[in-house]
């Protein structure tokens, strides 16, 4: 078979967000693939084998044709790269460039702020009989409302997040609003972004948004 043509793998938890962007990568390509579940919250750790693919016990991994990856912004560029479809990265280097500013700064600012800080203490922990920690959604909220309103400037006014069509920047966000917004915080700071609204709108109504759709991980697992 060839290369391009062997189906790739992925390895993880399909409520995870970072898992999700990848399959969305592979969605919006048209690309076959398989999904393996991997429970890194499983007692005991993750699983010896996974820690083989991952040393850090992280989700997701990734495989195609021999050639293993981790780490979600890695694999999605080699994606678009690597696989045939349609183009996830803009040819212009200023929009390629925005693109994966956008996505450093949900790595590095907006995933720990909006999913753990709050979504993860609005939501989950409450439906798995915990507390709230109230304050700890209060300390997050004003970086909350920074990380929306930088990644709403960078977005202009363009359709998309960095630019004029769907990219990577766009797969790697939708999957954290979809479980920030599911807090009442959420709701009430996208809420005042007008942009960002028409951009919700406009990503979780695409195919790849609906196919990949799974619960939550509070709906169906412990914290």
């Amino acid at each position: 078979m060839p290369e391009v043509l062997q189906k790739p793998i992925v390895f993880g938890a399909p409520y995870s967000v970072y898992v999700r962007a990848v399959r969305l990568a592979l969605e919006e390509k048209d690309i076959a693939y398989e999904l393996v579940p991997v429970d890194v919250f499983a007692p005991g750790g993750p699983p010896a084998e996974h820690l083989l693919r991952h040393p850090f016990g992280k989700i997701p991994a990734f495989e195609h044709a021999g050639f293993c990856l981790y780490a979600a912004a890695a694999i999605t560029r080699y994606i678009d790269e690597a696989l045939p479809g349609s183009r996830l990265q803009p040819t212009h280097p200023r929009s390629r460039a925005r693109m994966t500013q956008l996505i450093s700064i949900l790595d590095s600012y907006a995933y720990r702020t909006l999913v753990w800080g709050v979504y993860v203490e609005r939501i989950a922990r409450p439906a798995t009989g915990s507390a709230a920690d109230e304050a700890r959604i209060a300390a997050a909220l004003p970086k909350a409302a920074l990380c929306l309103r930088t990644i709403a400037e960078l977005m202009d006014d363009a359709s998309w997040l960095a630019g004029t069509a769907i990219s990577l920047a766009d797969l790697h966000t939708a999957p954290m609003f979809a479980l920030f917004r599911l807090a009442p915080e959420g709701q009430r700071l996208l809420g005042r972004k007008d942009r960002l609204v028409r951009w919700w709108d406009r990503v979780s109504r695409r195919p790849s948004f609906m196919r990949t759709q799974v619960p939550p991980r509070h709906a169906s697992h412990t914290v």
